[in-house]
């Protein structure tokens, strides 16, 4: 009678198992985005909580997105710097890549396809089934919100920036 019980007891947790699907549930992955570009994006002449990246990810999670945005802007990178950094800037599992590329091609003179690099580094997340949001004109309409030197935005600027994406990015990461 006992050994019956046991074979009873041990088909039952078989099954349960199987209903289960072999594990327990986890929690759903949270969202990687990466934000790739120059100054801009890094957060040039304000706090790593003002940058763009950061404002973003603020955003997102007060609507509920569990969301990791990295930041990975370095000052006056170039669209070829990024292309050289993008597999170390940009980790496996990210969604989606928000890439901004400013101007330091073009102020600086340093020769070289900025739209080829730009195409480069887009072709080559989308092979990785990363999603691209390209960002040409950050500064559109941001102008007075722009810090002394004329090309970094300040703190409130960034966050103007992030609410005008957030969007967009909502629409790249899809629903919850």
């Amino acid at each position: 009678m006992l050994a019956l019980m046991y074979r009873v007891a041990l088909r039952l947790m078989m099954i349960a198992v199987v209903l289960a699907g072999g594990a327990a549930p986890t929690a759903a992955a949270s969202i990687n985005i990466v934000v790739l570009g120059a100054s801009n994006t890094y957060g040039k002449g304000v706090a790593r909580n003002a940058a763009l990246p950061a404002q973003l990810q603020g955003m997102l999670r007060a609507k509920g997105y569990d969301v990791r945005v990295g930041n990975a802007g370095i000052n006056g990178d170039t669209t070829a710097g990024m292309l050289r950094r993008l597999n170390a800037a940009v980790p496996a599992g990210t969604r989606l890549v928000i890439l901004q590329p400013g101007n330091n091609d073009v102020r600086r003179g340093v020769g070289g396809d900025r739209a080829g690099n730009i195409a480069a580094i887009s072709a080559s997340l989308q092979a990785r089934g990363v999603k691209v949001l390209l960002v040409e004109r950050m500064l559109a309409g941001l102008r007075q919100h722009l810090q002394p030197d004329g090309e970094h935005l300040t703190a409130e600027g960034f966050r103007l920036a992030a609410a005008r994406m957030l969007p967009q990015v909502e629409a790249a990461i899809g629903a919850r």
